[in-house]
């Protein structure tokens, strides 16, 4: 087994910690010994079924529209009420419509997804290679550095030398503005 953390070889898959970097590798082999799942964690993933599911909020609104419309209108309708009538019908039509829509929209799904299986357990897989061994950094690298000799100056007329040129801006070309300009 080697190390998440570092590629450090353990001496053995027992081994609580690693001798380089010091990571906690009890649940590393608990997670190799299991096929990359902890079975600790099973518990955590089965939820409790809930009544208000995609599947049920699409069948309360089927009731709903088939209640309000084909039972409570004609109802309605035989006693008379007819503006209760005219409401149910709506109420039918459109509450049923509004469920429908709401549940497909904010309602979850029944579908259950199960975690990886205990039958599909393989054995922990091993390196086809042994990882090298990082060289240990303990001090810096080695001195690298350019001599100031190295570096000319630049030739006279090179781009580079801008000693002879003459300054775009110069004390001759500022003018100091007197308090009346201002007040123009």
């Amino acid at each position: 087994m080697h190390c998440p953390g570092c590629g450090q070889q353990q001496v053995s898959n027992e081994t609580k910690f690693c001798s380089r970097c010091g990571l906690p590798l009890g649940l590393v082999s608990d997670v190799l010994a299991h096929g990359g799942y902890l079975p600790q964690l099973a518990e955590l993933n089965q939820k409790k079924k809930s009544i208000w599911t995609r599947k049920n909020g699409l069948a309360f609104s089927l009731i709903w529209f088939l209640f309000f419309l084909f039972i409570m209108t004609p109802m309605w309708g035989i006693l008379n009420v007819d503006r209760m009538a005219g409401a149910s019908a709506i109420l039918a039509i459109f509450g049923g419509l509004i469920m429908m829509v709401s549940s497909l929209i904010f309602l979850k799904s029944d579908k259950v997804v199960y975690p990886m299986q205990q039958q599909q357990m393989y054995p922990p897989p091993q390196p086809s290679y042994v990882m090298p061994q990082q060289p240990a950094y303990n001090a810096l690298p080695p001195q690298q550095s350019v001599p100031v000799s190295a570096y000319q100056t630049p030739q006279a007329g090179s781009w580079r030398d801008t000693n002879d040129l003459q300054p775009t801006m110069s004390e001759s070309a500022t003018k100091l503005l007197e308090k009346d300009e201002f007040k123009k």
